[in-house]
């Protein structure tokens, strides 16, 4: 178990934030959280030409695979570090990791290179994900903190869009390194913003140590059930040596982390945090959320494109009332969350109409209408989006100070496993009905799609999302801590 924290290891600040400060802080940290997210997204349009141009074009998929690994198991170590020597070194660490991947991708000479670069980059940019919202957590009480989950969600949304965009303008019309050179004043100018008011933050936790054997481990077992996620069905069979064997490796070294974690005089991750039922269950729901909407916002292209006829970049424009719906549920989640006593029901309620809505899209898939596929699609978004602040805020509320960083990475580690999961479940369906691999695009591999096939992966993200709400329905619920100034009066339900 964790130390307990006492008075002396508390820094207190020397003089309160003010209100232009805190906006700095946010304002910075949320920049930096954007250049993590479009380089999750902004990679895909140039990587043909990266491949034309570096070589060894067989290893294209490793640009996304390493990024995407090192992002994913880097997350919880960042938190726990940030408790023990605080926000503004640890943030400022992320920032300079992902700027030096940048240079090195910028410079790479090679595919080889270029994948080094990536993985480096991705080491910095799963600590700016989980960093964000445990700054903002310092910041502000819970009640007030779900009204910036709006703005959280809202720049993923702006990677998910402006990222393919730049990518393939970049790539297209001027060179594929700029997609890397864009990131170092953009960078820069977040450290520089932060510089000043987020040495007033804080250290709760500043004595205790950092576990590196259960950080091996973390990291260790996280990639290898990353990559059967990402081979599976795709490079290697589902059911091949190869697949069952990453799964089978993966099993033990989770069990030696587990082990570790009971074990250890001080572990990686506090067992207060994870036997927190609240944590658990928030963490839970949205990981199966993510796994529901990541799968959805893969697959969508792939179905406007083999059933409504739409193009490439058609389909891309098709896919902004999804993302914007989910923007709009989270803005309106984060706003109405302080008012209500029983906050839980806004998300209860929000997944409930967005399973209902799911499910109709599942079964007028095979002969719908653009127009009906795109209020679907926004409405499943709208009611899904109004878990993000729900979850995030309950479970931030549900710790202590010290153990702030650790529960908001887990959260962030959870939210990425659970993309990688529900594209790889919609994944084995699609191959199942002979569709092709979302990215290949369903015209370019000739394939002749059938509604079928989308009615099965449409139900089967709905199944994904009922579980969410199961497990929002078991998240207990604590009273928010803080009040905000211009809140309206509570309500009871």
């Amino acid at each position: 178990m964790d130390q307990t924290v006492d008075a002396r290891t508390m820094e207190t600040t020397s003089s309160p934030l003010t209100e232009s400060e805190k906006n700095a802080i946010i304002g910075g940290v949320l920049l930096s959280m954007l250049l993590a997210a479009l380089d999750q997204t902004i990679v895909a349009p140039a990587m043909p030409t990266m491949g034309r141009l570096l070589g060894h074009a067989e290893y294209l998929p490793w640009i996304v695979t390493g990024y995407l690994l090192t992002a994913t198991a880097m997350a919880p170590l960042y938190g726990k570090i940030s408790d023990v020597y605080g926000r503004r070194p640890t943030v400022y660490a992320a920032i300079l990791i992902f700027l030096a991947g940048s240079l090195v991708s910028a410079l790479a000479p090679n595919m080889l290179v270029l994948i080094v670069g990536r993985a480096i980059q991705g080491a910095g940019g799963g600590g700016l994900f989980a960093l964000a919202q445990t700054v903002i957590g310092d910041l502000v009480p819970p009640r007030e903190r779900a009204r910036y989950a709006a703005w959280i969600a809202g720049t993923w949304a702006v990677a998910s869009i402006a990222g393919p965009l730049l990518g393939g303008t970049f790539a297209e019309h001027l060179h594929w390194s700029l997609i890397f050179w864009i990131n170092m004043p953009l960078g820069l100018l977040a450290m520089a913003i932060i510089n000043k008011p987020l040495k007033k933050l804080p250290i709760t936790a500043k004595h205790h140590r950092i576990d590196g054997l259960g950080a091996l481990l973390l990291i260790v077992a996280t990639a290898l059930l990353l990559l059967a996620l990402n081979w599976g069905g795709s490079a290697y069979p589902w059911l091949s040596r190869e697949i069952l064997g990453l799964l089978g490796c993966s099993a033990v070294v989770w069990a030696a982390f587990a082990l570790r974690l009971m074990r250890a005089a001080e572990p990686l991750i506090s067992l207060e945090v994870l036997g927190n039922p609240i944590v658990l269950a928030g963490t839970s729901s949205l990981f199966l959320l993510q796994a529901s909407n990541i799968g959805l916002a893969v697959y969508l292209p792939v179905y406007l494109q083999s059933i409504i006829g739409l193009s490439a970049s058609e389909s891309g424009i098709a896919l902004l009332g999804f993302m914007l719906g989910t923007v709009a549920g989270a803005t309106f989640s984060g706003r109405t969350i302080p008012r209500f006593v029983h906050y839980k029901r806004i998300a209860m309620v929000g997944v409930i109409f967005a399973v209902l809505c799911l499910g109709v899209l599942g079964m007028v898939a095979a002969h719908a209408s653009l127009l009906t596929v795109e209020i679907l699609t926004t409405l499943i978004g709208l009611g899904s989006g109004t878990t993000f602040p729900v979850a995030t805020v309950s479970v931030q509320n549900a710790v202590d100070r010290a153990h702030l960083g650790v529960a908001t990475g887990v959260l962030t580690f959870l939210r990425s496993l659970g993309s990688a999961l529900g594209v790889a479940i919609l994944g084995a369906v699609a191959l199942g009905y002979g569709l092709p691999l979302a990215g290949e695009g369903a015209r370019s591999a000739g394939v002749i799609a059938s509604g079928e096939a989308f009615v099965m992966i449409f139900l089967v993200a709905a199944t994904i999302l009922f579980l969410a709400l199961i497990m929002l329905a078991l998240m207990p619920e604590k009273p928010l801590r803080g009040q905000a100034e211009h809140d309206a009066p509570i309500l009871s339900e």
